[in-house]
């Protein structure tokens, strides 16, 4: 029996799906108002809990030989931080408590690439580098910082623990959407009007998926793996966006002290309104640099092989346009 956290998110559900095609038995945890829509044609056990529930955590893990924790508060903003340090700290210290007291024998934590030091001469990003603490931007890369931090203690103490680094993944099934996803969506609505002069390493969430599996059969415990697939800049991406759907790529450069400023007085409104900000001013901050990424060690240890991004680009448009829960965008 494989447990997944997160089955019901993007990520996760991917990963549930590739474990089904695989014949595993697969058992999802996931907190009380989920949406499981996404795992109603799927042979598998839902147990209702939440990461912070031990009691839950502990019928969750019950006769499991492996545990896949994908779930994560992935937000660039929230009303209230310590969310973000509950759920993805403190929750996945609790995780790896049950499960290592329970003898679950293998472990694949999802961590971010937000969590690898990019140096500052240019060149890629790789495991061996890791961001000054006082560097990181956001609640939510700090956060998940002290979360890959709590599970190499235990695998320093020798619990094999497997972590692996996704970059930003896109394709079909974003429900919430993420914030990557958002691009998307925004592209389509025609609400990206410039553009900033930044890069990330965009990578199909398929290739994700195998990736976790790869990293549970082959990956070394303590070890860190980079997901990812192509360094584009966010230019790059929006022209492939514009190729596919036959939509203007915004053409004017926004200049970075700008897109800071607008980015500043949205989230402070948002402080009073609940809202979440458009432009928030962490989403912003994590911009200010190009994270480029090498996923070298992943192909030579694990045999991950991605594949290109734009089939993936093809396959999230073509499932935002046609999903009928997304009610805003403009085909």
């Amino acid at each position: 029996m494989m447990l997944v956290t997160g089955g019901t998110g993007f990520i996760g559900n991917h990963v549930v799906r590739r474990l089904c095609e695989e014949k595993f038995s697969v058992r999802v945890l996931a907190r009380p108002g989920s949406r499981l829509a996404c795992l109603e044609s799927l042979p598998v056990e839902v147990v209702t809990g939440d990461l912070l529930d031990r009691p839950s955590l502990e019928r969750a893990v019950e006769g499991c030989q492996a545990v896949f924790h994908v779930a994560a508060d992935y937000r660039l903003w929230a009303r209230d931080s310590r969310e973000l340090y509950r759920n993805n700290v403190e929750g996945t210290e609790q995780m790896l408590a049950v499960a290592s007291e329970r003898g679950v024998s293998r472990f694949v934590y999802t961590s971010t690439v937000g969590t690898i030091g990019i140096p500052k001469n240019g060149s890629e990003g790789t495991e061996d580098s890791f961001p000054a603490p006082a560097a990181l931007a956001g609640h939510y890369k700090r956060s998940k910082f002290m979360a890959e931090q709590a599970v190499l203690r235990y695998a320093s103490r020798g619990y094999p623990v497997v972590v692996v680094n996704p970059t930003a993944p896109v394709g079909e099934g974003d429900w919430k959407p993420t914030p990557t996803g958002k691009i998307i969506l925004d592209f389509l609505n025609r609400k990206i009007p410039a553009y900033l002069d930044t890069g990330l390493n965009w990578v199909d969430v398929r290739d994700v998926a195998d990736g976790h599996l790869a990293a549970w059969v082959r990956g070394k415990p303590g070890e860190r793996y980079i997901l990812g697939g192509r360094n584009m800049s966010f230019k790059q991406l929006l022209d492939s966006l514009s190729k596919i759907t036959g939509l203007p790529s915004p053409s004017f450069r926004m200049p970075y002290g700008l897109a800071l400023c607008a980015g500043a007085v949205d989230s402070f409104v948002s402080r009073f309104s609940g809202k979440p900000p458009r432009v928030p001013w962490e989403g912003v901050r994590m911009a200010r640099h190009k994270m480029y990424v090498s996923t070298a060690k992943a192909q030579r240890e694990l045999g991950y092989q991605p594949g290109d991004v734009e089939s993936a680009l093809e396959r999230a448009v073509k499932w935002f346009q046609n999903n009928a829960a997304v009610r805003t965008v403009q085909s």
